[in-house]
């Protein structure tokens, strides 16, 4: 499954004599942000496919620096603090690059994401992990209304139990891709985009089938506010695809979690899930300062909590307001978020150890940044996801 290419000297160059390479203008820009925003799945083909230890991996840079044809070129180049170069000839010994084949050849970039879903799909399954599914869902709206000022709560039923691909109820930040093309009655009203993507709120097993809660920020004229917003009871709405989200890190040390509108769903029921004997400190940042009683009814589970902070503290976890008046993106978010970060822990004792947060693309990759520096934490530890990005 896993062909090194390695750098080491006196070794023909299988890259260009062996891999057919793709002419495709916009690859850079693919491989960037797939090195951006998807690192982890870079790490689990590494875990999956290699013979990679742990620790290598965790004292190495590792990038996605090719895609042809066949599949995916990865590069694991050691941490100079971790393994301090000599010279360039041990700098080639240390190196090492991988390919990673795809189920079958692409020739355009089109093709890409089915090959790319495919193989994490193949690692997931080695790893033991949950993943990515490419299956229809099927939901019929109960009913709908606000939760806070912007939000709209999508109360949604599956009627038939279906075995072979359940809704889940104990997992946070688990997402549908939903046809929004699927509601359309008239062709002039056709949105601007097809499909979006939506975390499930909440979801549970009632005597009619599933239960479940979608929440969806309304703002402005967008595409997924105006389908939320159209929905009546008794239509039905369709997912295409399903993607589970990362919070395994969660589970130990003490938490920062930073969310948006579009994430604070995420982190709501993360809270009632909580998996971990510290309360996690949340800073959330709204447009609108009442969107911030979003969390006002949401209880953290303490099954697991320390005895001393289960008895001593009412609420179990802190919130971090943080009202911008204005649309939440960019880098000047990110910096606004590190600041106030700083800002507190600079008057509370308080180690922060792992981050889970979502985002606006520009400021999740911004942020991503400056937590990792200030909290000294590894990349593995500091999970910034891009949620939304700016039209």
């Amino acid at each position: 499954m896993t062909y090194s290419i390695s750098s080491a000297k006196n070794e023909p160059d299988i890259q260009s004599n062996v891999y057919t390479s793709l002419d495709i203008p916009e690859l850079a820009h693919t491989i960037a942000h797939i090195n951006e925003e998807h690192f982890d799945e870079l790490l689990g083909f590494l875990k999956a496919f290699t013979s990679l230890t742990t620790d290598e991996m965790d004292n190495a840079d590792i990038q996605l620096t090719d895609i042809y044809a066949e599949g995916i070129a990865l590069r694991v180049q050691p941490n100079d603090s971790a393994h301090p170069r000599a010279d360039a000839q041990n700098l080639a010994a240390q190196d090492h690059d991988f390919f990673i084949p795809f189920t079958a050849p692409i020739t355009q970039l089109s093709e890409l994401q089915t090959q790319y879903i495919l193989l994490k799909q193949r690692a997931d399954k080695k790893l033991g992990k949950k993943t990515i599914k490419l299956t229809e869902q099927k939901f019929i709206v109960q009913d709908s209304y606000q939760v806070s000022e912007n939000m709209l709560r999508l109360v949604l039923t599956a009627r038939e139990t279906n075995t072979s691909n359940p809704v889940p109820v104990n997992e946070a930040g688990y997402a549908y891709l939903f046809d929004l093309e699927h509601n359309v009655t008239d062709e002039h009203d056709r949105p601007s985009r097809s499909h979006c993507y939506y975390t499930l709120r909440k979801a549970w097993s009632t005597s009619d089938g599933m239960q479940a809660w979608v929440d969806v920020f309304l703002h402005g004229d967008t595409s997924g506010g105006n389908w939320a917003s159209s929905l009546q009871a008794g239509d039905s709405v369709i997912s295409k695809r399903e993607f589970p989200e990362k919070v395994e890190h969660l589970h130990e040390g003490q938490a920062l979690l930073v969310a948006d509108e579009t994430s604070m769903p995420t982190v709501a029921r993360l809270l009632e899930l909580w998996d971990n004997p510290l309360p996690p400190l949340i800073l959330c940042v709204t447009q609108d300062e009442k969107d911030q009683a979003y969390f006002n009814d949401v209880k953290i589970n303490a099954d697991n909590m320390s005895s001393d902070i289960e008895s001593n503290t009412d609420n179990k976890f802190t919130v971090l307001p943080l009202v911008t008046g204005q649309v939440n993106s960019g880098k000047e978010l990110a910096t606004l978020i590190d600041n106030t970060v700083g800002d507190y822990l600079a008057t509370h004792p308080l180690k922060i150890d792992k981050v889970w947060g979502a985002l606006e693309a520009g400021a999740a990759k911004s942020l991503r940044r400056l937590l990792k520096q200030r909290l000294t934490l590894e990349r593995a530890d500091a999970v910034v996801k891009v949620y939304w990005r700016q039209d």
